[in-house]
C-alpha cells in the first residue's frame, strides 16, 4: 500500500494471564477510512488504544509516517462514547482551549469556522449539559477537528445516541470528511454504520483477537444503504461475525 500513514506490525497484548491481542498487522493509507468491528469484549479498544498511543502493546509495533509510536502524539485525536468537551467551558471556549496547544493563525476565526460546519452557529456561549445529545456530539467533533488532526481515533462515538441521532451524526460526520483530509480509524460495533463510513471495513477475531476478514468498500458517496452492494457486504460481514 502506498502513501502508508499507519502500520502496526504484529502486535500482541495481554493483561496478566489474558492474552487480548494477538499478532495483529494492519496498514492504513493517508486519507483512508477504515472502521473496525468484532465480537464484543474482543479487544477492539485495546487495540486502537495501542495505535493512538494510550497503551503499550507487549510485542511488536505501531508506526505513524515510519516513526515508532511510542506514546499518544499531537497529530492524533481521539473521539470516544464517553465525550471530551471540558463541562466547565462553553463551546467556543472548549474549542479556543484545544487551540491553545497549536500555532493557527487567527484561532477566533477558525473555532467559529469549525463551529457553523457542524451545524451550532448561535449555540457559542452554550455550557455542554445545555446542549442536546447530538448537539454535544457536534461540539465533540468540532474541538478535535479545529486543531487539524492528521489522523481521527474514533471509539464508538455515537453509541450513546439513539439511531436517528446516530444516523444524523454518521451523515455530518462523512459531510465534514469530504470537506477535509484525514486519516480515521473508527471502532464499531454496528455494520451499517461502517458500510456507510468506511473505505474499509476489518472484522475482528472473538479474543485473543485478529484480522479475521477485510472488505474493501467500492462505493461512491453518500451511500444508500439498501443497495444490493451494501446489502452484500451487510450479510458478508455479519456471516463473519457469525450472525
Amino acid at each position: 500500500m502506498s502513501d502508508k500513514k499507519i502500520v502496526v506490525d504484529r502486535v500482541s497484548k495481554g493483561f496478566g494471564a489474558l492474552k487480548v491481542v494477538d499478532q495483529v498487522s494492519i496498514e492504513v493509507a493517508d486519507g483512508e477510512f477504515v472502521a473496525i468491528v468484532g465480537p464484543s469484549g474482543c479487544g477492539k479498544s485495546t487495540l486502537l488504544n495501542i495505535i493512538a498511543g494510550f497503551d503499550r502493546a507487549d510485542s511488536g509495533t505501531v508506526r505513524i509516517d515510519r516513526v515508532e509510536r511510542k506514546g499518544p502524539n499531537k497529530n492524533g485525536i481521539m473521539i470516544s462514547q464517553h465525550g471530551s468537551v471540558f463541562p466547565w467551558l462553553t463551546v467556543y471556549e472548549n474549542l479556543m482551549f484545544a487551540l491553545s496547544a497549536t500555532k493557527h493563525d487567527q484561532p477566533e476565526a477558525r473555532a467559529a469556522r469549525y463551529i457553523e460546519m457542524v451545524g451550532l452557529a448561535g449555540f457559542e456561549k452554550s455550557y455542554p449539559h445545555e446542549l442536546s445529545g447530538g448537539m454535544l456530539k457536534r461540539a465533540e467533533i468540532a474541538r478535535a477537528l479545529v486543531v487539524k488532526p492528521e489522523i481521527l481515533y474514533m471509539d464508538e462515538p455515537f453509541s450513546a445516541l439513539d439511531a436517528l441521532m446516530s444516523l444524523r451524526m454518521q451523515t455530518e460526520l462523512r459531510r465534514i470528511l469530504d470537506e477535509e483530509r484525514h486519516t480515521v480509524l473508527l471502532i464499531t460495533h454496528d455494520v451499517e454504520e461502517a458500510i456507510y463510513l468506511a473505505d474499509r471495513i476489518l472484522v475482528l477475531s472473538p479474543r485473543p483477537t485478529t484480522i479475521q476478514a477485510s472488505f474493501q468498500v467500492d462505493m461512491p458517496h453518500p451511500r444508500k444503504l439498501s443497495h444490493p452492494t451494501a446489502q452484500g457486504l451487510r450479510e458478508a460481514i455479519l456471516k463473519e461475525l457469525g450472525l
